[in-house]
């Protein structure tokens, strides 16, 4: 099995592709990483400009030998490539796998938005620089090796998931999972999916409350995501001090807005920009 990784979004450390090679070959037989030369590029913000970051993905996805997509890392810049690449998919990018988290959540929309592959939010290759990053990053590897039998986070009452608050019975609702600021910009553009009757879930890194209370009464407002069959709160990480203090937490902001909107909060979802993030497939 080939997997491409590539980067949308900011240039993946170079010292990390021999050790995630190396970690994928010791954990799992014929699987190959394949790095596209763009994923070391640098272009200001970005891991090339956008036109070679645009070709990079592309040209992986089209390719009928690479078997998985695997996002190289977050930051700022796949909402500029996004749209111009989905218009030059073609077969075999229907075919394949698709995982990532943070910026990544635009291509994810995209694609999941147009039922191109198996899309997941889930570890990246940068994960590895942090601390107990292994873990996060086999995990990764597990599911785009075999999405069927990788343990995934699946908050699903009705066959077996976590008890969800109020739970939900009856229907197999759908999935969705992004990083908050992400979402809440996609939302209103081409990228936007359909998120009726889905459990979407969502998590932040290093926004003040004040900007967390804002983007979720933006996400709560839109009348898709009212739509949607109720909301999970990932981790917050690294809030910073506000001044004056905010005193709400996430998870009181949250519950404000969702009582406010009439969508229903389902408790809190295992995934955030930490080593414990889990994948959630799509869909």
């Amino acid at each position: 099995m080939r997997i491409g990784v590539v980067a949308p979004s900011c240039t993946l450390d170079p010292a990390l592709q021999p050790q995630l090679s190396a970690l994928a070959a010791a954990h799992f037989s014929g699987v190959e990483l394949v790095f596209d030369p763009q994923c070391t590029l640098s272009d200001g913000h970005f891991a090339g400009d956008d036109t070679a970051r645009i070709s990079a993905f592309v040209g992986m996805a089209n390719d009928p030998d690479i078997d998985a997509i695997w996002f190289a890392r977050g930051g700022y810049g796949s909402n500029r490539v996004t749209l111009p690449a989905l218009g030059q998919l073609g077969e075999a990018a229907r075919a394949k796998a698709y995982l990532g988290y943070s910026d990544a959540g635009f291509l994810l929309a995209g694609l999941y938005g147009r039922s191109i592959g198996r899309v997941a939010h889930g570890p990246m290759p940068a994960d590895l620089k942090r601390d107990g990053g292994e873990g996060a990053v086999l995990r990764a590897l597990a599911w785009l090796v075999d999405p069927i039998s990788a343990p995934t986070f699946l908050p699903r009452d009705d066959f077996g998931g976590i008890n969800l608050s109020p739970p939900l019975t009856g229907t197999r609702h759908k999935v969705a999972a992004f990083n908050l600021t992400v979402f809440s910009s996609l939302l209103g553009t081409p990228l936007e999916p359909d998120l009726s009757d889905h459990i979407v879930m969502v998590e932040e890194v290093s926004e003040y409350m004040y900007r967390i209370d804002r983007t979720l009464f933006h996400i709560t407002s839109n009348p898709n995501v009212r739509q949607a069959a109720g909301l999970m709160l990932g981790r917050c990480s690294l809030i910073p001090d506000n001044d004056p203090d905010f005193v709400l937490n996430e998870e009181q902001v949250m519950q404000h807005w969702c009582t406010a909107s009439g969508i229903r909060y389902l408790g809190r979802a295992d995934i955030g920009h930490d080593v414990d993030n889990k994948v959630v497939p799509f869909g």
